[in-house]
């Protein structure tokens, strides 16, 4: 198993979730370790010689004029994590979680945040030995960053909360007990450097990017299946139609269906027909998916910069001699970032949902209706465009911004936040309803293509006909298709699917 080497300025995106889901250990580099010491000592000189210090030696927020004696500072961090331990609703999932803590590590040893080393070492341990606390998904405004999800992290941390462990819930002390973690009994400034932050937005922002990166492959191999079974051109994807207007994900998508349609016998036996061309969803999926992507590369350009970014309030810059108050755990820019990640997975999934339409309506396909050999008597994929259709308009829901909305917090010392964690919950959320939408266009094109045998797709969409036709038979007559969708949304949701495709086709783009 590979170590994650954290430093604080080289984490990777795929690094973040090899220790997410494949549980890959973090490893502290010395460089970070030196840091960490330097920033630590200068907050305790600091500390020494009487300096005003927002949140180690005041109050938070409004109450940040309030002056805390010396010996109540332990307390004061103490006190911080409990107030603001007041997340609700269903709790991030494992493979999040891991990827909150990771993040959070890395911050700290960038070597801004002024806490000991002995903080860092805890964090990792924890990760390292699976000690997971239970962060309530809901609760965060996204400035001052993500208090309240980090604050019940830190919980933990401290012996307090709960989390799991070894498959079980129980208290965070209990689980800091079995794993042989010490528990951290917080100093000056490190309760306020734990919970301030962008970690838990970008976390699950970042999952969702990653799994939205690889369902813009799947969503090729899937409308590639499409167009065969519905005997449409691959005219629309010659790569001097894409030259003339060059966006870079448009000409990516032309690229990967000039790949999946090689060798396409469907393709060679209408090339002479009276169809002139296609509709939208079909003609224009190397515009519509090529956006997707293009996108998605600014979402990864966005998070890319924040899992290396110094998010803390205030920041200690021990070899400039400063202690700086910020606004770094404004998750602006984030939030700005999921949300397009949020808009884009929706159009990903209205286009598909479009062609299955295509595919089940006969005035349209020249298929049988609902493609299904004995309608009436069979109802065929009838009630698949209506699942793809709801799951549809729910992400039209939830792909409204999160990042136009604010509302003062903190006696309107917060006066404007960015609302980025629900812009990642919603992403996420999206992201799941697309990876389902093409499941279901999945399942009615290769039923589509059972009508065209004895004559077999290109290359690359027979690899994925192959595929599904492993899991799911030819429909003959009614069952329960929701059995189908599920099997064909986990060779799509796991990589499965692309990675059958990739190995025919060669990799897409």
């Amino acid at each position: 198993m590979k170590n994650v080497i954290l430093d604080g300025e080289n984490l990777t995106l795929e690094e973040v979730q090899e220790v997410a889901v494949g549980r890959a250990e973090i490893k502290i580099h010395p460089s970070a370790g030196e840091k960490v010491k330097k920033a630590r000592a200068f907050v305790e000189r600091a500390l020494c010689e009487g300096e005003k210090i927002y949140g180690v030696t005041t109050g938070f927020g409004l109450l940040s004029d309030r002056l805390i004696s010396l010996p109540q500072i332990d307390e004061l961090q103490r006190n911080l994590i409990r107030s603001h331990s007041v997340g609700v609703g269903p709790f991030f999932d494992e493979p999040t979680t891991r990827a909150i803590m990771v993040l959070r590590a890395n911050v700290i040893a960038k070597g801004y945040s002024g806490v000991r080393m002995e903080v860092l070492r805890r964090l990792a341990d924890m990760v390292n030995r699976g000690v997971h606390p239970l962060i309530p998904e809901q609760g965060s405004v996204g400035a001052s960053g993500d208090l309240a999800p980090l604050a019940h992290l830190a919980s933990v941390m401290i012996g307090e909360g709960e989390a799991f462990y070894q498959g079980k819930k129980m208290a965070g002390r209990k689980a800091m007990e079995k794993a042989g973690i010490p528990l951290v009994t917080l100093k000056a400034k490190e309760g306020l450097s734990l919970i301030n932050g962008t970690q838990v937005m970008t976390a699950v922002g970042l999952l969702a990017l990653l799994r939205a990166e690889r369902l813009s492959k799947a969503a090729d191999i899937v409308g590639a299946c499409t167009l065969d079974a519905l005997k449409g051109t691959f005219s629309a994807f010659d790569p001097d139609i894409q030259r003339v207007r060059p966006f870079p994900g448009q000409l990516a998508v032309s690229r990967n269906f000039q790949k999946l349609g090689k060798y396409d016998p469907i393709a060679e036996s209408h090339k002479s027909c009276s169809k002139v061309q296609d509709a939208y969803s079909i003609r224009c999926m190397p515009q519509v998916h090529g956006a997707v992507r293009d996108a998605l590369g600014y979402v990864r350009k966005t998070l890319e910069v924040e899992v290396n970014a110094a998010t803390d309030n205030p920041l200690i810059f021990a070899d400039g001699g400063k202690i700086l108050n910020c606004g770094n755990f404004h998750g602006e820019p984030v939030a700005f970032a999921l949300d397009l990640l949020g808009i884009v997975a929706a159009e990903l999934g209205s286009i598909s949902e479009r062609r299955i339409e295509k595919l089940i309506n006969p005035a349209l396909s020249g298929l049988p209706a609902f493609l299904t050999k004995e309608g009436g008597l069979n109802s065929g994929l009838m009630m698949v465009q209506v699942s793809a259709a709801s799951l549809v308009s729910e992400n039209k829901v939830l792909a409204h911004p999160a990042s136009v909305d604010s509302i003062p917090t903190s006696a309107d010392k917060e006066d404007h936040v960015s609302m980025g964690t629900i812009a990642a919950r919603k992403a996420r959320d999206i992201v799941r309803n697309v990876e389902q939408i093409l499941a279901m266009e999945l399942l009615c094109a290769t039923q589509g293509l059972e009508f065209l045998l004895p004559l077999h797709p290109g290359r690359g969409i027979y690899e994925a006909y192959k595929a599904v036709r492993e899991k799911v038979p030819p429909i003959t007559g009614d069952r329960r298709f929701s059995d189908d969708i599920r099997k064909i949304y986990s060779l799509i949701e796991t990589g499965e699917l692309l990675h059958r495709v990739e190995r025919v086709s060669g990799n897409l783009h």
